[in-house]
């Protein structure tokens, strides 16, 4: 209809319905709320929308499915705050809750993984939960009960790439490994063995000056090509292979290679095999988004079964 006033385009609620698609009551109800006021009213007070109630309504849905509430929508369409000014907020607000979604899932997919006791369960949610102040404390704890008061100068670099770094958008593999890797600091078992770890390194070094490769990285040399070639560890074949490793690691401990050396090389390498110093390895380069982790078992095996052979062998 044409307001005889000022020859205007009037529209009903009804035609508003069937212009935009929305519901005569939603338009209603957003009417009622000052969202979408009447232009004018008819003869009868019946209410009259102008083209421009078209046009706020079309912006008023968009805010509304997009979850933007009421009062703030209709302090846009009142320009009491600009459409930037809610947009921005209200995307901060979604990052925000689409992180808290998605640590949320994170925790729920390691929980059916393993299926978790609710004990567990509550360990995990909490961890997850942690702000960037309290994961680092977590970590420094757990990094000095491995390396505290050890005077090596290795110790240092070896604690920082041990250090994970969750950014602060992270993905929901990272979020998984963050929340697994929490729970293996927390583990006194896995804490006591890095610590062994640590203090047999420090112990090799034996004062010696500058920073010197652990026995682990010894025999990864000598016993990678081995490995590959399918020598068996109790062969003959095996023989010069250990030789050379055990030689080597002799020079790093200032010891003879004989009886004593080896059954010491045995030890740091079982006190090495352990399944969750591995498995640190690989979470940490997820979190840390770096390439995936060398899997060291294999070597380690391979070494410790050679070295057990030539016992029985003495």
């Amino acid at each position: 209809m044409v307001d005889p006033m000022d020859g205007a385009e009037r529209y009903s609620i009804g035609d508003l319905a069937r212009r935009t698609g929305l519901p005569v009551k939603t338009i209603r109800f957003w009417s009622d709320r000052g969202v979408v006021p009447p232009t004018d009213r008819g003869p009868a007070g019946q209410r009259r929308y102008d083209a421009a109630a078209v046009a706020r309504l079309d912006l008023v849905r968009t805010l509304r499915e997009l979850g933007v509430d009421l009062p703030t929508v209709r302090r846009v369409v009142t320009r009491e705050v600009t459409l930037a000014e809610v947009a921005s907020a209200h995307a901060d607000a979604l990052t925000a809750q689409i992180r808290l979604l998605r640590t949320r899932r994170a925790v729920l997919t390691v929980i059916a993984r393993r299926g978790a006791t609710p004990s567990e369960a509550d360990l995990l949610h909490r961890l997850a939960g942690l702000a960037v102040r309290e994961r680092r404390r977590l970590v420094d704890e757990f990094l000095d009960a491995a390396f505290g008061g050890l005077t090596d100068p290795g110790f240092a670099g070896i604690r920082r790439s041990l250090t994970p770094e969750l950014p602060d958008d992270p993905d929901d593999c990272q979020i998984e490994a963050w929340v697994e890797l929490a729970e293996l600091t927390l583990d006194p078992g896995f804490r006591a063995g890095l610590r062994r770890l640590a203090e047999q390194h420090a112990a090799d070094r034996n004062g010696a000056e500058g920073v010197r490769r652990d026995v682990v990285a010894v025999v990864r040399d000598e016993v990678a090509p081995a490995l590959a070639d399918g020598v068996e560890p109790a062969s003959p074949d095996a023989d010069p292979i250990v030789a050379r490793a055990a030689a080597r690691y002799a020079r790093i401990c200032g010891r003879p290679d004989d009886a004593d050396l080896r059954r010491r090389m045995l030890d740091r390498l079982r006190t090495a095999s352990d399944p969750r110093r591995e498995r640190y390895l690989e979470l940490l380069s997820v979190i840390n988004g770096w390439p995936p982790a060398e899997s060291l078992a294999p070597v380690l095996d391979w070494s410790i079964r050679a070295l057990r052979a030539r016992q029985h062998l003495a």
